[in-house]
């Protein structure tokens, strides 16, 4: 057989260390490294699902997504978030991971540099390289948050976006106000987009939430159902952004996805429009593991900060991979830091976003095997 040519840029990559560790847990293992809600998706909204399947709401929408969406994504980002987008500057996507795909897909030309925290979310640094971009790393501060100081050290002629999430997976960690401002005000001087990842936005313990948009138009602003409603599986996203943003990321969008799915639009409007009671049963149930979590991993000698928003404790550890390696093959599924880049030897992710008995149960083995 002759050798297959694949794109050079796909075949650089590895595939997601969170998906590899995801796909091969067995069924009775303790699943602390997967990010997402043990909750159900809350009736309303799948009663809304299930009325548009019976109304036969089964079709194309228009790219961009059904207008009732994108107006109440308007108002949203308006009371809840502090600027202003018509719903003409609203794109509705399959996941978060389209919005960033797309934005990214937009923005970039070959060898354009993308500024992206190391550790990071694995798919800004896989997307950004896929697109012909180049990654490069900002490192954390203490408080493992990115510094507008350290953002302004590795600008260049090629910078064109800097990825800012917050809160952050997979740390927790949540930016202040001052910082958000200082790194839009960065944004504004050097003709930068911010690229903002905001879909831990309603799972704060401490601090705020505030969105870069709220002090510049060079933002675009990412978000999702997926884990404030508990909808991971209907793969229904969101972008926002000026018009001259939404116009080339609709291009982009048309030809690789056509519109979001049909019914998820609708369940979406529902979670959006209605009651909020599930967010902050989430919200408080998170922030008790939380609590427990973090406490028992410090008795256990590894040391872990407070995170102050998102599902995820990042602990530092001896080993990244010897110490998942050893967990993993006790039935603990945690994460190795070395999957969200280079700064993150020494550290492994441990999503609290499973049952308090698990959570338990899993800081149990823990001490028998550490």
């Amino acid at each position: 057989m002759k050798e297959i040519k694949f794109s050079e840029n796909v075949a650089k990559i590895d595939t997601s260390g969170i998906r590899k560790i995801f796909e091969a847990a067995g069924s009775d293992a303790i699943n602390l490294g997967l990010g997402q809600p043990d909750f159900d998706t809350p009736e309303h909204i799948k009663a809304a699902a299930i009325k548009a399947i019976n109304e036969g709401f089964t079709g194309y929408t228009i790219g961009s997504g059904i207008l009732e969406l994108r107006e109440a994504l308007s108002l949203k980002f308006k009371e809840e978030n502090g600027f202003s987008v018509s719903p003409q500057e609203i794109i509705v996507t399959s996941g978060a991971s389209e919005a960033l795909a797309i934005a990214l897909a937009a923005l970039l030309n070959p060898g354009d540099e993308v500024l992206i925290s190391n550790p990071g979310f694995v798919s800004y640094n896989a997307l950004t390289e896929i697109l012909n971009g180049r990654a490069v790393s900002v490192p954390l501060s203490e408080d493992l948050t990115m510094k507008p100081e350290a953002v302004l050290e590795k600008i260049t002629p090629k910078t064109r976006a800097i990825v800012l999430n917050s809160p952050s997976n997979p740390t927790g960690a949540v930016s202040s106000r001052a910082d958000t401002k200082a790194l839009a005000e960065i944004a504004e001087d050097h003709n930068i987009t911010i690229l903002s990842d905001e879909v831990y936005e309603y799972f704060i313990y401490e601090g705020e939430h505030v969105s870069p948009a709220s002090y510049s138009d060079n933002v675009i602003t990412v978000n999702a159902t997926s884990k404030s409603y508990a909808m991971t599986g209907w793969r229904l996203g969101y972008v926002a952004a000026r018009a001259e943003y939404i116009g080339q990321m609709l291009k982009v969008h048309q030809y690789i996805q056509a519109c979001a799915n049909s019914v998820a639009q609708k369940a979406a409007y529902a979670a959006v429009t209605g009651p909020k009671d599930s967010v902050n049963v989430m919200k408080e149930e998170f922030r008790k593991r939380r609590d427990v979590l973090v406490k028992g991993l410090n008795k256990l000698g590894m040391e872990c900060a407070l995170p102050k928003g998102a599902f995820y404790a990042f602990p530092k550890v001896s080993d990244s991979a010897e110490i998942a390696s050893k967990l993993i093959s006790n039935g603990v599924i945690v994460v190795p830091g070395t999957a969200f880049g280079s700064e993150g030897d020494g550290y492994i992710r441990i999503s609290y976003a499973a049952s308090m008995k698990d959570i338990e149960k899993a800081l149990n083995i823990m001490e028998k095997v550490l």
